[in-house]
């Protein structure tokens, strides 16, 4: 029997890449790896998009200086002074950004994450990361939330290691099961970073755990895992790819950066 042109067609089923096992450790701990979840072909496209880009620091791109934390270099006029931290709007940069920002794959986990189809945020992330030796500046413990509005904090970010990405080139930190912390104000500086001249911060921080990455391995987490990264202390740039996505139950506020552009629903 053939379906009658009025019979609807049901999407495809998104792709599931996680197992059980994978969700109870997201939400228990506010993370996940994935190992190898994009290809080495992939990979190296991506990559080589990006140096290119890199290159000739195609616009727009963020600078270190433009960012100001410690270290980096005081002006563009100053040595190092248009070292890129950057990449922005990957998703606008075509293939092979497009695609993967809205990959099924990614998209898929996510979904099964946050319990419904999810959309790609263009104004949050959605960029290449780059860490340069010398300038690439190191930055301190952080939640991705605190300059984003949204009705909930209910996000997750996909970050996708273009190369291997160790302690030494400066690799993610993050501190497990931070995301079901509520922390008093007083505990941040001004830029909303955790202050280390607190005790309690200090102890919180020795629970840190770093994530290093094969090139094709992506770390799923959430908006509101404390994170942080060192310096890159070898003498290569380091890439890595980074999206943000949420649920469309969860729209972002009128009237802020978070809703400045429209989101695509990508999976």
């Amino acid at each position: 029997m053939t379906a009658s042109a009025s019979t609807p067609i049901p999407a495809p089923a998104l792709p599931k890449p996680l197992s059980a096992d994978q969700q109870a450790f997201f939400h228990e701990h506010g993370y996940v790896v994935l190992r190898g979840l994009a290809t080495q072909q992939e990979c190296a496209a991506l990559l080589a998009a990006a140096q290119e880009a890199l290159a000739h620091a195609v616009p727009p791109v963020e600078l270190e200086t433009d960012v100001g934390y410690a270290g980096a270099p005081a002006s563009r006029e100053a040595e190092g002074g248009h070292t890129v931290r950057r990449l922005l709007d990957a998703d606008s940069r075509g293939t092979p950004y497009t695609e993967w920002a809205r990959d099924a794959r990614v998209a898929g986990a996510i979904a099964q994450l946050i319990g419904s189809p999810v959309h790609l945020s263009r104004a949050h992330h959605n960029c290449v990361m780059t860490k340069h030796p010398a300038f690439g500046t190191a930055t301190h413990w952080h939640r991705d939330s605190r300059y984003w509005s949204f009705a909930r904090n209910a996000l997750v970010s996909s970050w996708l290691a273009l190369v291997e990405e160790t302690v030494d080139n400066g690799c993610l930190w993050v501190i497990p099961g931070s995301h079901k912390l509520t922390l008093p104000a007083e505990r941040f500086d001004e830029k909303l970073f955790l202050r280390q001249d607190i005790a309690e911060n200090r102890e919180l921080i020795d629970t840190a755990r770093p994530v290093p990455l094969l090139p094709g391995d992506v770390l799923l987490f959430h908006c509101d895992t404390f994170h942080a990264a060192r310096a890159n202390q070898t003498g290569a740039v380091k890439f890595s790819a980074v999206f943000t996505y949420y649920g469309p139950d969860n729209d972002p506020l009128p009237n802020t950066r978070s809703s400045a552009r429209p989101d695509p629903l990508v999976g």
